[in-house]
């Protein structure tokens, strides 16, 4: 590998640095609602957060995706996210619509895009899992989802992003990568306006005139 190739950013870099302004934004929009503020708003985070691992289910089973990413099965999330509702005494939200995944004809650039979503989202869940602490839920109930790999969060991300940057792609290829996650971000900015619609509503009205 020559020098320039050498200093050019990895995949991963590339693609945070293309999302960084959307992913900014939805955290702001996140934090914004209080989620944590108590079990009743962290309930509405869970439906977000179930729903949108609902849609990437289907990845977690793909052969072809488990031949390039370590360890597939055990990054999903969605029966831990259903077990945490149902700590909290809720339901799991219903299909709004089919998942954006389904078991065949996976686009694999898009799907790295959506996975590398989820993927950041487990890193940086340390600080969410001492916020759900607050509120009386750990690892065995209620935050279940939230709860670090076994091997570390910094290894297991790591892992992934040795996996992203493995990848020999067109250029086509890596537009999808990039358009895939910023659809992820999307997709998850929607739900959360749509569970914590109440919530900005009190706090529009609220707001100075």
């Amino acid at each position: 590998m020559n020098d320039i190739t050498d200093m050019l950013p990895t995949r991963a870099k590339r693609l945070k640095d293309a999302t960084n302004e959307t992913h900014d934004g939805l955290d702001k929009r996140i934090m914004s609602a209080d989620p944590f503020g108590s079990r009743n708003r962290y309930g509405r985070l869970l439906r977000v957060q179930y729903c949108f691992h609902r849609d990437i289910d289907a990845l977690y089973a793909n052969p072809a995706l488990d031949r390039l990413l370590p360890d597939l099965s055990a990054r999903r999330r969605l029966a831990q996210i259903g077990r945490d509702i149902a700590d909290l005494g809720q339901t799991a939200p219903a299909a709004d619509r089919p998942p954006f995944f389904g078991a065949s004809d996976v686009d694999l650039p898009t799907a790295f895009g959506w996975l590398y979503v989820a993927e950041g989202s487990n890193l940086g869940a340390a600080f969410l899992l001492k916020a759900a602490a607050a509120l009386g839920l750990d690892a065995d109930c209620g935050a279940r989802h939230l709860a670090g790999h076994p091997g570390g969060r910094a290894r297991h991300w790591r892992e992934f992003t040795a996996a992203l940057d493995a990848l020999v792609l067109q250029p086509d290829e890596e537009d999808r990568v990039i358009a895939g996650a910023r659809d992820a971000f999307v997709r998850v900015h929607t739900l959360v306006d749509a569970a914590f619609a109440g919530v900005f509503a009190v706090a529009s009205s609220d707001a100075p005139s």
